[in-house]
């Protein structure tokens, strides 16, 4: 099954067990339409829920799943990450793409140089960060800036970046 991941559970609300979520999307209104989600529960493995209820409250999301109505259903998966089904993702928008189809891709100079692997995405509020294992096995930081990332291709897993002065010292 193909997931993205959409929030992380970080605490109970109440006690008839309803869950705080701490949203990792970049639209947090998309909880709104959500109806089902998978939350990974340990030992316990993937499991499906049925969403009944969503509200929202500072920066986290309370969200109301079917079958879980006493603080102690659901209070040992404290921490879970929370995804939706690609079916169930919101739709793209054109040049935009899933975190997750970049994953893994290897990363080249504009001069054709592969330069690693992307690790992780960080998401800083004002520009996302690729994080990058580099051929030697350090770690650089690339500004998800029109400067920097010049290319992103999911379909073959490939970024092609510009090393701007400064950033690999």
């Amino acid at each position: 099954m193909d997931l993205l991941r959409v929030g992380v559970f970080s605490n109970t609300h109440g006690i008839k067990g309803e869950i705080k979520v701490f949203p990792t999307t970049d639209n947090i209104e998309r909880f709104d339409y959500l109806k089902e989600i998978v939350m990974d529960c340990g030992r316990d493995g993937m499991r499906d829920f049925t969403v009944v209820g969503c509200r929202y409250f500072k920066n986290t999301v309370i969200i109301k799943l079917k079958g879980i109505d006493d603080i102690n259903d659901i209070e040992k998966y404290k921490g879970a990450d929370i995804f939706v089904t690609r079916e169930n993702a919101q739709p793209l928008e054109e040049d935009e793409y899933y975190i997750a189809d970049i994953l893994g891709a290897d990363v080249f100079s504009d001069e054709g140089e592969k330069l690693g692997v992307l690790k992780e995405c960080l998401q800083t509020g004002a520009n996302d960060v690729y994080v990058v294992t580099m051929n030697n096995g350090k770690e650089a930081l690339f500004p998800v800036i029109k400067e920097c990332v010049l290319d992103i291709d999911t379909e073959n897993k490939k970024v092609v970046v510009h090393i701007m002065p400064g950033l690999l010292d």
